[in-house]
């Protein structure tokens, strides 16, 4: 099966009252019938809109019903989807709006009077997180969709601050989606609870996706709750659960399980942790308290949240390692190109059919990071053992990624920049047991004045919001620079 139509329209004739998604908040169920049905109603809405099939359609909505409906059914019905992230500043909501050229968002209530805002000529349409509610429109015969058709345009941080759009083909993303069913033996028994949101890579095309194409089914709540984890695996007897590293060390933090939460976890196959390095204490804790074997994996945005997984075996997976090549080919190569030998570091590059077409609007972008016979330069360094299995020791990109949220330094930078005491500032990642990584903000004063560390905080939080403020900020009398003067983040950080 090559599109969404195909794979979901196929579930819904052999199995219409198979439960797909299960949302918590208030419990309701959408089934693989209901989904069909979404879909073409939400087709038949948005032709009755005048939104031609092939354009961009947004939601800001958390997770549950509403968001899966829109997510999948736009899909389904021949619409490009582009989810807006919850956590973004005003500036890249209002960017990605805008350059995505998105003719409606389905928005929580919540966010209508910000996104009327920032957002005047995009049509709204006041949408319940936990129903998605269509005015009656005629029945539209859809459009037809082909494999290469786009499917989704997902905007992730760059490292200058400007999002980059990328657009993923109904091809990349059941690949990938495939690829991960195959890998976990996933099949229509199987139950996934997931609290990653579908603004986000893995909880798109991991939590929702892959169980799609299985036939499988999902427990979405609206958010990640360290006292209600628990109890939802007791609840809804989960096969496997899709975590990042963040939600680990919360969990390991957590209260102990109850006797019926014990016995609900040897249900539980295995717990895959992906979006950021997962540190191997971590890890062994984790397995050792709950009884659940960690699957430790790797993706990107470009290559639809997959490139490297663990074996299912627990014998076969190696502590510290993201795993072998997964759907893709893998290689490390140095500065000039060349291929290099086992055990040396260098770019981790990838190819294969999850790869993106490109960056959407940006051909200059698209040029720099994907080669004409296809391999993608991720900027991150590794290397590859005798085994095959990859290790990521460092990242040429200079992006921080903070519970799975790529945040561009550049973001911190110029905020700060914006604090009529500071001269310069750099933002760098620094390691965090909860988070994987969390902000250390270095500035340099302008002559005369001064600032205390408390008041660039505060600063920070009115221009950035909670998630994205320095834990920390120091002035520095100096940022060290190489020879184009461009402030040289990897060098601030080993300073300090």
């Amino acid at each position: 099966m090559r599109t969404f139509r195909e794979v979901i329209d196929a579930h819904a004739s052999a199995r219409p009252d198979a439960a797909c998604v299960l949302a918590p908040e208030p419990e309701a169920v959408l089934t693989y019938g209901d989904l069909a049905r979404a879909g073409r109603a939400l087709g038949g809405y948005l032709v009755h809109q005048g939104i031609a099939p092939g354009s961009v359609v947004s939601f800001m909505l958390p997770n549950g019903v509403a968001a899966a409906s829109v997510f999948l059914g736009a899909m389904y019905a021949g619409y490009v989807v582009s989810p807006v992230n919850l956590l973004a500043q005003d500036s890249q909501v209002a960017y990605t709006l805008a350059h995505s050229e998105t003719r409606l968002v389905f928005a929580a209530p919540e966010f209508l009077e910000r996104l009327r805002a920032l957002a005047p000529r995009v049509a709204l349409r006041a949408t319940d997180p936990d129903r998605l509610e269509l005015p009656d429109a005629a029945e539209t015969a859809l459009a037809d969709v082909a494999a290469e058709s786009p499917a989704m345009l997902m905007y992730t941080s760059g490292t200058t601050g400007q999002p980059k759009g990328v657009l993923l083909s109904h091809r990349n993303m059941i690949h990938a989606g495939s690829v991960v069913a195959s890998w976990q033996a996933l099949g229509k028994s199987d139950r996934v609870l997931s609290s990653l949101p579908l603004y986000h890579i893995n909880g798109q095309c991991i939590a929702t996706v892959a169980p799609v194409v299985s036939g499988g089914s999902m427990v979405m709540p609206h958010r990640f709750s360290t006292r209600e984890w628990w109890p939802l695996v007791e609840r809804y007897r989960p096969t496997w659960l899709n975590v990042v590293p963040t939600i680990i060390a919360y969990l390991l933090n957590g209260p102990e399980l109850t006797p019926a939460q014990r016995d609900a976890c040897r249900g539980v196959r295995f717990a895959r942790s992906a979006s950021a390095p997962l540190p191997p204490d971590q890890h062994r804790a984790f397995e050792q308290r709950f009884g659940i074997a960690v699957m430790e994996a790797m993706g990107l945005t470009e290559t639809a949240s997959i490139a490297f997984a663990n074996p299912l075996a627990p014998e076969r997976r190696k502590y510290g390692s993201p795993g072998l090549p997964l759907g893709v080919e893998a290689r490390v190569v140095a500065g000039d190109g060349t291929v290099v030998c086992d055990g040396v570091q260098g770019e981790i590059q990838l190819r294969g059919e999850s790869v993106m077409a490109g960056y959407y609007r940006d051909p200059e972008r698209t040029r720099q990071v994907l080669s004409a016979d296809g391999w993608l330069s991720t900027g991150d360094l590794g290397r590859r053992d005798a085994g095959g299995f990859y290790f990521i020791t460092g990242r040429l990109k200079e992006l921080i990624i903070k519970g799975g949220e790529n945040i561009a330094p550049r973001e911190i930078d110029e905020a700060l920049m914006l604090h009529p005491a500071v001269l310069e500032a750099a933002a760098v990642g620094i390691p965090d047991p909860l988070y994987g990584q969390d902000i250390l903000a270095c500035v340099v004063l302008k002559p005369g004045t001064a600032c205390d560390e408390a008041t660039l905080l505060a600063h920070c939080a009115v221009q950035l919001g909670r998630y994205k403020t320095p834990r920390a900020i120091r002035v520095v009398a100096t940022l060290p620079k190489g020879p184009s003067g461009k402030v040289q983040r990897l060098r601030l950080l080993e300073m300090l």
